[in-house]
């Protein structure tokens, strides 16, 4: 199915091969930046959780432990 996009005049063209192929990697990255982003999201959760168990059992913290609470 042919994709289109819109020029600066309002008009509808379809995107060429290179186009296409551009646009198909653009959307490929985005996929990958917002799993990363999603990912650094989780490992902070869990690194705050983990120390905050950690601080009340008396325990040491890791370096993100300690940046995930206290931020850097």
């Amino acid at each position: 199915m042919p994709r289109f996009h819109r020029k600066d005049n309002g008009l509808r063209v379809q995107y060429t091969a290179e186009e296409e192929t551009a646009r198909d990697a653009e959307e490929a990255q985005a996929v990958i930046d917002q799993q990363a982003f999603n990912d650094a999201e989780t490992a902070k959760v869990a690194n705050k959780t983990s120390g905050k168990a950690k601080l009340k059992a008396g325990e040491a913290l890791n370096d993100a432990e300690v940046s995930a609470l206290f931020g850097d």
